[in-house]
């Protein structure tokens, strides 16, 4: 494997990681909700509700200083590298990027980040973890 090969799949590496984060905190939403109806009791899990709302916790703070994401950074900092076009290269990596990165304003996504926030936070009252159990 040449170095260009090792830096996009490291890249391609953390692109998957990405979407799992973004897949964590927006699917873990919905479970939590969904699964106060259907009574999961894992959703009330309290390390996986501390995680969850830590996770979207740093996305809303990235956004409100203007911070991009590390794995944003890193990612394009390896595909730099490589000499790879920032947006094109292996399936993984195409397929991924239509998922993760899309254009709009600024105060578009810092809006979106922040209400889905507050709805993480809320989820902290509405459906409350057990604190007495990890």
């Amino acid at each position: 494997m040449s170095k260009e090969e090792l830096l996009i799949f490291l890249a391609d590496v953390i692109l998957v990681l990405h979407v799992l984060f973004v897949f964590f905190v927006v699917l873990g939403l919905f479970a939590i909700y969904l699964g106060h109806f259907l009574q999961w009791h894992w959703v009330r899990n309290r390390i996986f509700r501390i995680l969850h709302l830590v996770a979207i916790g740093v996305v809303v703070v990235q956004s409100w200083v203007g911070v991009i994401c590390p794995l944003t950074i890193w990612e394009m900092a390896l595909r730099a590298e490589a000499g790879s076009a920032v947006y094109s290269g292996s399936f993984v990596q195409h397929w991924l990027q239509g998922l993760l990165y899309y254009s709009a304003p600024e105060w578009v996504f810092i809006v979106l980040y922040t209400v889905f926030g507050s709805l993480v936070l809320a989820s902290w009252f509405l459906v409350r973890p057990n604190m007495g159990e990890r």
